[in-house]
Formats: C-alpha cells, structure tokens, sequence
C-alpha cells in the first residue's frame, strides 16, 4: 500500500475499509472489530446510554493498517469515524495531522467510495497545493 498517496478510511463499529489509491490504481484492506456483532439501543428509564462502548482494540488495529505517509479522509455513518479521529487526536498525533477530513458517509459500493475519495483529494490537493521545485 505504501505506492498509494491518498487513503480513505470508511469505518462503522464492525469493520474498516482502507481504500489506498492514486491516479492509476487502488487496494483495499479491511479491519474487522473486535466486538461481538451486538445492536444496542436506549430504552427508556435505562441507565445505560444504549450505545456500543468505543473498540479502542479495532481502532488501533485500523491505525496499523493505514499507509505510513500521504493524506487521508475518514468517512462513514454514525460515530465511528469521529471516534477514530477522537483516538488520532490523544494517541496518534503523526498520522492525526495527515488526515484532511471527516465525512458522513453511508454505506456506499466499493466504486462510490473510491469515486469519493478521487473527488475529494482532487479538491483538497487543489487546496494544499505544493510548490513545484
């Protein structure tokens, strides 16, 4: 993957996609929780917030199989990619400054989420432009 210069990170609370791409090519990989697939929600008078406690295990595993250079995006439905970008900030501040953005984003096909990455670098490569030598 280190031949790639964007990432993009779909993630929810079960799995990660780190789609590795540049002009050419692409590859993906993926990264499986380490929770037991379990659906929780809030009922009332409950004491307990309803939601899934944060797989800090899955997280770091997802932050292990991000290419060692180049910008990333982290997108996906819910509060996964907030709390990945939650555990960038207090643990991974080197790859936390290579992450470009955080969007929603539902459940797209493998080919809607590389279109919006490709869409989305093209725009912010336009914004942090390198001067050429």
């Amino acid at each position: 993957m280190h031949n790639h210069t964007h990432a993009l990170v779909w993630l929810d609370h079960r799995l990660a996609k780190i789609l590795c791409f540049n002009a050419d090519s692409n590859v993906t990989a993926l990264v499986h929780s380490t929770h037991p697939q379990e659906h929780l929600h809030h009922k009332a008078n409950s004491v307990d917030s309803g939601h899934v406690a944060v797989d800090k295990p899955f997280l770091e595993a997802v932050v292990h199989a991000l290419p060692k250079s180049g910008p990333i995006v982290i997108v996906g439905p819910g509060s996964a990619k907030q709390e990945l970008h939650t555990h960038l900030e207090d643990r991974h501040r080197d790859v936390m400054a290579r992450v470009s953005g955080v969007k929603p984003l539902d459940h797209p096909t493998d080919g809607e989420l590389l279109a919006f990455g490709r869409h989305f670098f093209e725009a912010d490569d336009r914004m942090h432009a390198q001067p050429r030598p």
